[in-house]
């Protein structure tokens, strides 16, 4: 999946990407601090100078959790706030905002992706991958309760720590610190007996087109978060418990 913006080649001065905001709050009266997962440069962080008059260009509305930016920046090496010259949306994601169901997904992945990205450096084929399947949630008009579990699964082959279904055969454990199933538990405790090592294949096998298919019970689809975010804390290092957890569960842990 592409993300069909025209990106310019990473350069250290005048640098024009596409962005992803992750996280922003406001600093003091008048500035901002918004963290990025950027196209060209992997996570940035800006300090924005907030506008005083309506005419502005970088509006506080433009930092809102997971919009999706056309950005403007000098990027220089060791400089932890830069300056952001220029913002504007790229592709709007409206019904991530105005639709409850949708918005509780948002907030959750939000938090998910502040965390999970954390010092993470240029992957543009993972960048395209997040901003595509934003889109596919805002274009989507139903079925999207399984939504999380794939994203949060695919986004782990990008990370490099996706589970290897090659040896999967009915009967496995999963072990989750080798990303692999196995015939024999192994001798440490973060495995999966062979009844849920095979709900994570489940959970590898749905897609944005076809995950309506899979019919999940409230407990299953609760229990199939928990994983793969126990699957997530083994793999990066101080994740941790996330506060928008309950009310994802609250609204899709009933069977849609």
């Amino acid at each position: 999946m592409c993300f069909p913006l025209k990106i310019a080649n990473f350069a250290p001065m005048n640098t024009k990407t596409a962005a992803l905001v992750l996280h922003s709050f406001k600093y003091g009266e008048t500035r901002m601090i918004v963290d990025m997962y950027t196209r060209a440069c992997g996570r940035l962080s800006f300090v924005v100078q907030l506008p005083k008059t309506a005419r502005g260009r970088l509006k506080k509305q433009l930092f809102q959790p997971l919009t999706l930016l056309d950005i403007e920046t000098d990027v220089r090496p060791r400089v932890q706030l830069l300056k952001l010259h220029n913002a504007a949306i790229a592709i709007p994601l409206p019904s991530l905002q105005t639709n409850p169901a949708k918005l509780s997904v948002a907030l959750f992945l939000s938090e998910f992706l502040y965390h999970a990205l954390k010092g993470e450096q240029q992957n543009e084929p993972m960048f395209d991958y997040i901003a595509a399947s934003l889109q596919w949630l805002d274009g989507a008009d139903g079925h999207v309760a399984n939504f999380h579990l794939v994203f949060l699964m695919r986004l782990a082959r990008f990370l490099g720590f996706s589970p290897n279904l090659d040896d999967y055969r009915p009967g496995c454990f999963f072990d989750l610190r080798a990303s692999s199933f196995c015939m024999q538990p192994p001798v440490h405790r973060d495995l999966l007996l062979p009844e849920e090592a095979e709900k994570v294949q489940l959970m590898m096998r749905m897609d944005y087109p076809t995950m309506h298919i899979f019919r999940l019970s409230r407990q299953d689809r609760s229990r199939l978060l928990e994983i793969a975010l126990s699957y997530y804390r083994i793999h990066l290092p101080a994740f941790p418990e996330l506060k928008s957890l309950a009310v994802l569960q609250a609204i899709w842990g009933a069977e849609q």
